[in-house]
């Protein structure tokens, strides 16, 4: 029986636009990519479409990768049996062969349309220059969020007993982890992120991925941050693949979740927006807290939490009303489209792949 598994391979995030397309295959496992280019409107996230619905079809499990900018597309689709890869190369993910033909392959859709249909190219530029101010926009509301959620963390942190946290962890590991010889191998994506349509995250993801879960209960990250640090740590060492889910605010800081595909397990933080609904037993952070310290800490946690949602709820209308823009720019490029030709190369295509 099939599994439908998501996660967002890029992140607009508080540091910026952040991409892990490239971490997404391993090269040197024997992986195929097939990247492709082409404008808005060319039929990319439809054709990433067919082929999550023939492996449905052929009862095989798929990883399904929306786009953060309109969670309805897509920006990939993963076939983990046949090793297989199929994603949007194009900005502001932009993804170019590391080894041509080898490993990697452009399906070029620009091939599709005529480009003599495009008309009005100075609405377009102005069109595509408002979506670009648009973001820019939703990025600064991000930078100033950021700002606030790296204070909350910060004060967290400075309530936290880091060493009995610590060794806490290493216990952790030693009784969940075993240990073993291998070549450690780490893929890097996100389970949530801000989209058009508020915060989006997929928890029933790792439900449907692993059969244990360790879940931290952890609002602020300082304490499971530590841990899933020491996590990351001892499953390299140890020679494990691991699939580290980042947070999508603070991507070079924070580690949300591990995942162990080897031992069907996964490292997991839970908050009041990423909620896991079994009844496994909870690890709360507060028992690595100093209750005087965060109380004293209580009013400047209150302040800031109000003042980052405002600004998450404002860089969410903002992407909203840059996606109705891309839309707008899309219609430019569907009417150019020979899609009847698209539709027969994704039929050969299918038929290659899944031979």
């Amino acid at each position: 029986m099939e599994k439908t598994l998501k996660y967002f391979l890029a992140a607009n995030s508080c540091e910026g636009f952040v991409s892990h397309f490239a971490d997404c295959y391993n090269p040197s496992d024997n992986w195929k990519t097939y990247i492709i280019k082409g404008g808005p409107g060319t039929g990319k996230s439809s054709f990433m479409k067919k082929v999550a619905t023939k492996a449905k079809e052929k009862g095989e499990n798929y990883i399904l990768c929306p786009c953060s900018s309109d969670p309805h597309s897509l920006d990939a689709v993963i076939l983990p049996k046949r090793k297989t890869v199929i994603m949007d190369g194009t900005a502001p993910h932009t993804v170019d062969p590391r080894y041509p033909a080898v490993c990697e392959e452009i399906l070029n859709f620009g091939q599709f349309w005529d480009s003599t249909k495009i008309s009005n190219p100075k609405e377009i530029i102005e069109i595509t220059d408002r979506n670009k101010a648009l973001h820019q926009t939703a990025q600064k509301y991000l930078m100033a969020a950021g700002q606030i959620m790296l204070d909350e963390y910060k004060t967290a942190l400075l309530c936290t007993k880091k060493v009995e946290t610590k060794n806490f962890a290493t216990k952790l590991c030693k009784k969940n982890i075993p240990s073993k010889n291998g070549t450690p191998y780490e893929w890097e994506a996100f389970l949530g992120g801000i989209t058009p349509q508020g915060i989006i995250t997929y928890p029933e993801t790792i439900l449907n991925s692993c059969k244990k879960l360790v879940i931290i209960s952890d609002k602020h990250r300082a304490c499971s941050n530590i841990i899933m640090n020491e996590i990351r740590n001892y499953c390299l060492i140890n020679g494990y693949e691991i699939i580290t889910l980042k947070n999508p605010f603070l991507p070079s800081l924070i580690i949300d979740h591990i995942i162990i595909p080897e031992l069907s397990l996964a490292f997991v933080t839970e908050d009041n927006r990423t909620v896991f609904p079994t009844e496994t037993r909870r690890i709360h952070a507060r028992r690595f807290v100093s209750s005087k310290l965060l109380h004293n800490s209580l009013p400047r946690l209150k302040l800031n939490r109000k003042v980052r949602e405002s600004l998450l709820t404002a860089c969410a209308d903002t992407l909203k009303k840059a996606k109705e823009v891309h839309d707008e720019l899309e219609s430019f490029y569907i009417n150019a489209m020979d899609f009847n030709a698209l539709g027969n190369f994704a039929d050969l295509f299918l038929q290659k792949l899944f031979a």
